[in-house]
């Protein structure tokens, strides 16, 4: 393997800036288990205290930003139908039952309602690439913050949300339920889970959701999508959910530092090489790799009709999501 080649693999996860494993114990069964709440007194009052801040720091995320925008996003597609009648004009065409119409004779139109409740599923990856940061927080806290806000947006529309942490097997799956001190719940899994693998299957998790979600869901991937060979899993998924891939990238994962000698280690693997970053043409090398994996990834998305929001680290994951509503809203408007 090339160096550029190993650097990808293990994009760029630094030494120098951390093997820290900032995650306190929190663990949980590995196989599916009931969405039972835990009782607060039973967690360490450290952890307690993060969970509530992310609560804190994300509800007005939650009630000023996003409220509004999830409803009208996502409850026009929570459709099921109802009823055929006769056409009337006016009615779109595209709801015409060509079957019925031919059988009666004349035009017929379904009519679908708004489901009364929807189901987010959270798929989030917790293999060992999450534990690395080079900002203010790790992977795996970002992914912690994008998950409440997603799940008290759900709430709050008095939908259900579950969780499934995987690696490169099914961690834990907690069922959809609503409320509060669900979401709590799940916040906390999602910081605290001490996973019992390092790498990462996405196709894994994938065909786990199929099977276990038997209803259309709306499914949010979180992850780094450092992984292979989910191609097919993921165009499968698409078609039975409404599939959102959630990216999560450290700044120091597309560009490398001047910081002469250093170690860089595949976070899943444990395999480390040493490699000069005072050479101006390895890191412009890495860069230039590092945005035609990106672009790649991105145009693979777009091309089975998955939607992608990108998030970085060091940025507000604020606007991406924005961005990812309205671009929605204006697509189901049209």
């Amino acid at each position: 393997m090339t160096l550029l080649g190993y650097l990808l693999l293990g994009t760029g996860i630094l030494l120098i800036a951390v093997t820290v494993y900032l995650l306190a114990s929190g663990g949980g069964s590995v196989k599916a288990d009931a969405a039972v709440s835990e009782d607060e007194h039973q967690i360490p009052r450290e952890l307690l205290k993060k969970v509530k801040r992310i609560e804190i720091s994300t509800r007005s995320v939650v009630n000023d930003v996003f409220s509004g925008e999830y409803h009208s996003v996502f409850k026009g597609r929570g459709m099921e139908f109802s009823e055929v009648r006769e056409y009337q004009p006016g009615d779109d065409i595209r709801t015409i039952d060509w079957n019925v119409s031919a059988r009666m004779g004349h035009p017929y139109v379904k009519i679908f309602e708004e489901e009364r409740e929807l189901t987010v599923m959270l798929l989030v990856d917790v293999s060992s690439s999450g534990n690395f940061g080079t900002t203010e927080q790790l992977k795996r806290e970002v992914a912690a913050e994008l998950s409440a806000v997603l799940a008290f947006s759900a709430i709050k529309n008095n939908d259900k949300v579950g969780l499934l942490i995987f690696s490169d097997k099914i961690e834990k799956f907690i069922p959809p339920h609503k409320g509060r001190k669900h979401v709590l719940r799940v916040i906390r899994e999602i910081l605290f889970y001490k996973p019992k693998e390092a790498a990462t299957d996405l196709s894994t998790a994938l065909e786990y959701l199929s099977k276990v979600i038997k209803r259309r869901s709306i499914a949010f991937m979180i992850s780094d999508f450092l992984s292979e060979g989910y191609d097919k899993s993921l165009q499968v998924a698409n078609k039975k959910h409404d599939l959102i891939a959630v990216s999560v990238t450290d700044p120091r994962e597309i560009s490398l530092p001047d910081a002469g000698m250093i170690d860089l280690e595949d976070a899943e693997t444990g395999e480390t090489i040493l490699v000069d970053t005072s050479s101006a043409g390895l890191r412009s090398g890495f860069f230039n790799e590092s945005m035609k994996e990106r672009t790649k990834k991105t145009d693979f998305f777009k091309s089975i009709g998955v939607d992608h929001i990108d998030i970085m680290t060091d940025r507000s994951y604020v606007q991406p999501i924005t961005k990812f509503f309205k671009m929605r809203a204006k697509r189901l408007a049209g």
